[in-house]
C-alpha cells in the first residue's frame, strides 16, 4: 500500500510539474506574441495633422487580454528589446539613445502604465468599466512620467521651458487619438476575451 501511495504521489507531482511547465511555455508564447504586436503597432503611423502610432493601443490591449502580469511582462520585454537596439520603436528605430532623448520618457512610461493597470486589475477586477478606469489612469501616469522626463532632458540640453508649453507639444495633441485607442482596446479586448478565455485562462 505504501508503494502504491508513493507511486500515486509521484504521478500527481509529475502531473503538476508538467502543467506548470506547459503554463510557462504558454506564458512565454503569449508574451512574445504581444511584444511583437506592440512593435508592429509602433511602426504603424497614422497620417493626421500630427502623426501618431498605435503603440498605446497595443499596450492597453496586451494588459487587458493577457492580464496584469503577462501584459506587463510583454511591455517590459518590448522596451528592453528596443533599449538594446532592436528596431521595435516608432520609425523602425531602437537603441538606448532613443530612450535617453527628450521623448523617451513616454516609452518608459508604458511600463508604468502597465504596472498601474495591473495594480488596478487586482483591486477592481477585469470588468469593462474597471479596465476603462485602469487604462485612463495608466495613460495619465504615462503622460506624467513622459512629460517630466521631456522637461528634464529639454532643460538640460536646450534651456528653460514651461509645463504648459511641453503639454501643448507632447500631450494635448494626442488626447483625442489616445481616447480613441482606449475605446478600441476596450472593444477589441471585450470581443476577444470570451473566445480566447479557454486558451488564455487555461494557460
Amino acid at each position: 500500500m505504501e508503494k502504491l501511495k508513493d507511486i500515486q504521489t509521484a504521478d500527481a507531482a509529475g502531473a503538476v510539474a508538467r502543467t506548470q511547465n506547459r503554463r510557462r511555455v504558454y506564458d512565454m508564447a503569449y508574451i512574445g506574441i504581444f511584444t511583437a504586436l506592440i512593435a508592429i503597432c509602433s511602426w504603424i503611423s497614422i497620417p493626421t495633422a500630427i502623426p501618431f502610432t498605435l503603440q498605446t493601443f497595443a499596450v492597453f490591449l496586451a494588459v487587458a487580454l493577457l492580464g496584469g502580469r503577462r501584459g506587463t511582462l510583454a511591455v517590459v520585454v518590448y522596451v528592453l528589446l528596443g533599449a538594446v537596439g532592436v528596431p521595435v520603436f516608432g520609425g523602425f528605430t531602437g537603441g538606448i539613445d532613443i530612450i535617453l532623448r527628450n521623448a523617451g520618457g513616454y516609452i518608459i512610461g508604458f511600463i508604468f502604465s502597465a504596472l498601474v493597470m495591473w495594480l488596478l486589475e487586482s483591486i477592481l477586477g477585469r470588468k469593462t468599466w474597471a479596465q476603462a478606469v485602469s487604462m485612463t489612469v495608466g495613460l495619465l501616469v504615462c503622460y506624467a512620467f513622459g512629460t517630466a522626463w521631456f522637461m528634464f532632458v529639454y532643460m538640460r540640453d536646450m534651456g528653460a521651458v514651461g509645463l504648459s508649453t511641453v503639454l501643448g507639444w507632447c500631450v494635448l495633441p494626442f488626447l483625442v487619438p489616445d481616447a480613441v485607442k482606449i475605446a478600441l482596446a476596450l472593444l477589441l479586448s471585450r470581443a476577444l476575451r470570451r473566445p480566447l478565455a479557454g486558451i488564455l485562462d487555461g494557460a
